[in-house]
């Protein structure tokens, strides 16, 4: 074999493990990655359950925490007594209307404390269990069933709230509210009843004549 033909092929399998080894080293790399988890950082916190931002939310009776405590009843538009206030003098609220809107909210946002510094407090005790290894299955499915109630009673606290607007409210004033906040459709509710709604209770909560 001449020399120069010895020099290709020396050189093409030089790529060929090249090539290979660099192949394997990104499937590597790559299967790293994929171990991380994406709670890094997390493991720090005093609950390891809740964020900052819900501790917070919780602790003020905000419907922030868990993604939205509310957001059902806000994007099925059924407006929130604390975004409506703000929007009082766009949406041209009279005396009485902010009265009763200030008195839901307040009423809310007192039970949604109380409720709020419960989940915690149920939060942190599980956190301490699994921390100090002291867990059982029994003291886990109470504390998971106590956390789960007061976490829908918190929850039906905040809806409540949104489903008295409708009452509160005139149709005019629900659809400048969807609009400012960015939920506006060009459908009609009044002429549009979502399929799985009695057309009488809705066309009555929007205010239809």
């Amino acid at each position: 074999m001449k020399k120069k033909q010895l020099t290709i092929i020396l050189i093409l399998i030089a790529v060929g493990i090249l090539v290979i080894y660099s192949f394997q080293s990104s499937n590597i790399k790559e299967s790293s990655e994929n171990t991380i988890s994406p709670y890094v950082g997390q493991e720090t916190r005093g609950i390891k359950s809740l964020s900052q931002q819900d501790v917070e939310g919780l602790l003020i009776g905000t419907g922030t925490p868990f993604g939205g405590m509310a957001k059902l009843a806000e994007l099925n538009g059924y407006p929130g007594p604390r975004h409506v206030l703000d929007l009082a003098d766009e949406l041209e609220l009279t005396n009485s209307q902010e009265n009763q809107i200030e008195l839901v909210y307040n009423e809310m946002n007192s039970e949604a404390i109380i409720l709020g510094g419960e989940i915690i407090s149920t939060e942190q005790e599980l956190d301490n269990s699994f921390d100090g290894d002291s867990i059982t299955s029994d003291y886990l499915e109470d504390k998971i069933d106590e956390s789960a109630k007061i976490y829908g009673e918190l929850r039906n606290v905040h809806l409540q709230a949104h489903l008295k607007m409708i009452d509160i409210l005139t149709y005019e004033q629900v659809q400048k509210y969807n609009k400012l906040r960015g939920y506006s459709s060009n459908e009609d509710p009044c002429e549009n009843v979502p399929e799985g709604h009695d057309p009488i209770m809705w066309r009555m909560h929007n205010n239809c004549e």
